[in-house]
C-alpha cells in the first residue's frame, strides 16, 4: 500500500511541477512570420527579443488558463491530502484520505485534459487553416505529460485505497 502511495506522491509531485512550468511558460506554440521565429504561451506572445501580453481576451486562452489553474489546485490539494494519508494523520475519522487524494488527482487529470483539448482544437482549427508554418512546442507537450502523471497518481492512490479496503471488507464477512 505504501509503495503505491509513494509512487502516487512522486507522480503527483512531478505532475504538479510540470503543470506549473507548462502554465507559466511561453512555448505552447511556435510559428514563423516574415522569416522570424515567434512563440506564444497562455499569457504572452513573443517576437525576437521582446514579449507582449495578450491584450485581447481570447475565449480559448481564458478557458485553458482557468482549467490549468484549477488542475494545479486540485493536484496541490491532492498532494496535501495524500501526504496526510501517507503519514496516518487522522484528523478526520470517516474521511478516507487515500480515496480523496486519488479522486483529486483524477479531477486534476480531467481539468488538464479539458484545457489541452480546448487549446488543441481551437489552435488546429484557427492556425491550421490560416498558417502553414506553425507547430506545438515544449510547454504544450509538458502539459500533456503532466496529464499522464496526474492520471497515474490517481491510479496509484486508488490501488492503495483498494489494498487498504480489501482486508477490512473480508474480515467483516
Amino acid at each position: 500500500m505504501y509503495s503505491f502511495m509513494g509512487g502516487g506522491l512522486f507522480c503527483a509531485g512531478m505532475g504538479n511541477i510540470l503543470l506549473i512550468v507548462s502554465t507559466a511558460t511561453d512555448y505552447w506554440m511556435q510559428y514563423r512570420q516574415s522569416n522570424n521565429y515567434m512563440h506564444q504561451g497562455l499569457w504572452r506572445y513573443c517576437m525576437p527579443g521582446k514579449c507582449f501580453t495578450h491584450n485581447d481576451s481570447f475565449a480559448h486562452l481564458d478557458a485553458t488558463r482557468a482549467l490549468m489553474i484549477l488542475s494545479l489546485l486540485a493536484c496541490f490539494f491532492g498532494i496535501i491530502i495524500g501526504i496526510m494519508a501517507f503519514i496516518h494523520y487522522s484528523s478526520f475519522d470517516r474521511f478516507d484520505k487515500t480515496f480523496a487524494a486519488g479522486i483529486l488527482f483524477f479531477i486534476s487529470c480531467f481539468f488538464v485534459f479539458l484545457a489541452m483539448a480546448v487549446y488543441t482544437g481551437v489552435t488546429i482549427n484557427y492556425y491550421g487553416k490560416r498558417y502553414g508554418n506553425w507547430r506545438f512546442s515544449w510547454s504544450y507537450i509538458i502539459g500533456w505529460v503532466s496529464m499522464v502523471l496526474t492520471f497515474f497518481s490517481g491510479i496509484f492512490y486508488m490501488c492503495a485505497y483498494r489494498m487498504h479496503e480489501c482486508p477490512r471488507n473480508s474480515s467483516s464477512h
